[in-house]
């Protein structure tokens, strides 16, 4: 039987499984989500993942979203012990503390960094202390995880990026149906940026120190003189190469005009160019 077959009827098992929402699983029920877990800890499965035919260049898999709450259904809450036999974690049993080898060639820097079981992290990734990803998320070789960074539940990183000190991918687990976050290849993510609410950031984007998107900010594009904004069931989406830092625009009516405010926006003042390259390739050094 085929990996596809395999993938096909575990689908359908978790599909009926999560629908019918059963007071107790049974043993075989249990086995089911680990062999789904081991999917996710692999990349075999993953919530949302490229497609072409997608206004987006994103599918998502709402079935595997399905899986991944599953788990927090069947968990109990039980004490976990870290690597180190240091600390006590008190989660669910169904996503302890993932396990890595030295043949996952993934760079763990001591000091407190968190990586939750049912996840995917490539070879070559970074992980800069104390960061965190949570279960169901996807994150693709070479890519550095830098300090205070978070990689949200089903958030999609791709690959050779930056997410950097303090920075935050939100992650959308529920709606099962919603796109998650998705950080496509060689994307800088600057300090203190937060990208959440399904946002799209195509490959080679550069956002900014301070930079926040979300489905209720629009972008201003003043290069191209556009406004990207989200729309009913379309999420924001941040086009390969811009370059995006946060700016403000003036309130031009009721009492916000009279008291002079201003309101955040991200705002794209140029697209990736040779000078870019020249700023940012002195992060290859850290990995």
């Amino acid at each position: 039987m085929s990996l596809s077959t395999d993938i096909e009827n575990l689908r359908q098992s978790i599909e009926e499984l999560f629908d019918r929402n059963p007071s107790s699983y049974s043993d075989e029920e249990k086995k089911l989500f680990i062999d789904f877990r081991d999917l996710l800890n692999h990349g075999a499965v993953r919530s949302a993942e490229p497609d072409p035919s997608e206004p987006t260049g994103w599918r998502v898999n709402a079935w595997v979203k399905k899986g991944i709450l599953l788990g927090f259904r069947m968990g109990a809450v039980v004490e976990l012990a870290s690597a180190a036999g240091e600390a006590q974690f008190f989660d669910k049993s169904t996503y302890p503390l993932k396990q890595f080898t030295l043949d996952n060639k993934v760079r763990i820097v001591p000091g407190g960094s968190s990586v939750r079981d049912g996840c995917y992290v490539g070879r070559g990734v970074t992980c800069m202390p104390p960061m965190y990803i949570n279960a169901g998320a996807y994150v693709d070789d070479g890519t550095m995880v830098d300090s205070h960074a978070l990689i949200g539940s089903c958030a999609q990183i791709g690959r050779n990026c930056h997410i950097s000190a303090a920075s935050q991918i939100g992650g959308v687990l529920e709606p099962v149906g919603a796109l998650p976050v998705i950080i496509e290849d060689e994307v800088l993510v600057g300090g203190n940026c937060g990208v959440y609410e399904g946002t799209v950031v195509k490959r080679r984007a550069v956002l900014g120190s301070g930079t926040i998107l979300n489905r209720s900010t629009p972008v201003y594009d003043l290069i191209r003189n556009t406004v990207h904004r989200a729309g009913d069931g379309v999420p924001l989406l941040i086009p390969e190469d811009a370059v995006i830092v946060p700016g403000s625009r003036k309130v031009t009516s009721g009492p916000g005009a009279e008291w002079g405010i201003s309101l955040y926006t991200p705002v794209i003042v140029k697209y990736r160019d040779s000078t870019t390259e020249t700023k940012i390739q002195l992060e290859d050094l850290l990995r």
